[in-house]
């Protein structure tokens, strides 16, 4: 049977990155010469964001190509991402994304995907998505919860030593019972999920990490998961 992978950023890749070492790993999680899709939809199919990818993909051994919703063409949007390797989600609104998703269909669409042993990853928005919620400032205010797609069970927050506000805004809603329990990953580390269960955290800078994040008794209990470093493939402990 093939495998369901989903490689899940918390920050990083070509779009965070001058190193190509997630990026590279995710190309090898899909075989030789792999069809790499990127999906922008949540950065509203920004034009630069797209060109970036492009820059980065087109000078490796992969065969780049991108979605637009925002700008669709005429093509069959299943025919065409069920024909991908990898489907690659860039960072942006979630809710917005998720919204746009369930109206073209693409929603059912990553389904078959995952289920085809299509890759899909991402980072940021592109890392929340998967998973059954995750904390997003898709509403412009406070970091909040947000129902996700359910692909990976529990929930799962990103840039979590990138940004401030992340850590305590991921504790406080675990230990008030407003998220489930889950995964926090810092900028240039990312989960690898395999049949919808964490086979290994990489990353792309020493000390990058992923953390279990669970309320016992009211408390909130920080678990470090080793990590294993691609800069020289040894595993990185706390």
């Amino acid at each position: 049977m093939l495998k369901q992978q989903i490689i899940a950023m918390g920050g990083g890749g070509f779009s965070m990155e001058s190193t190509p070492l997630l990026d590279d790993y995710i190309l090898s999680s899909a075989g030789d010469n792999p069809r790499i899709c990127f999906m922008a939809t949540a950065s509203g199919d920004s034009t630069e964001y797209i060109n970036r990818f492009y820059r980065r993909f087109s000078q490796t051994n992969c065969q780049p190509t991108h979605l637009e919703l925002f700008r669709r063409d005429q093509r069959d949007l299943e025919a065409f991402l069920l024909s991908q390797d990898i489907i690659y989600v860039s960072g942006g609104n979630t809710a917005n994304m998720l919204a746009i998703w369930a109206v073209h269909g693409v929603d059912r669409i990553l389904k078959k995907a995952l289920a085809k042993g299509i890759v899909l990853c991402g980072l940021s928005a592109g890392s929340i998505c998967w998973f059954e919620e995750g904390v997003t400032d898709s509403f412009g205010q406070a970091l909040a919860p947000y129902s996700c797609l359910g692909f990976l069970s529990g929930s799962h927050c990103p840039h979590y030593d990138g940004e401030a506000e992340r850590k305590p805004a991921y504790h406080r809603l675990v230990a008030e019972g407003l998220i489930s329990p889950g995964i926090a990953v810092d900028d240039s580390a990312a989960l690898h999920y395999v049949d919808g269960e964490l086979y290994q955290v990489v990353s792309s800078k020493a000390g990058a990490a992923a953390y279990r994040v669970e309320e016992f008794n009211g408390e909130v209990i920080e678990t470090h998961i080793p990590t294993l470093y691609l800069g020289h493939r040894e595993s990185v402990q706390d």
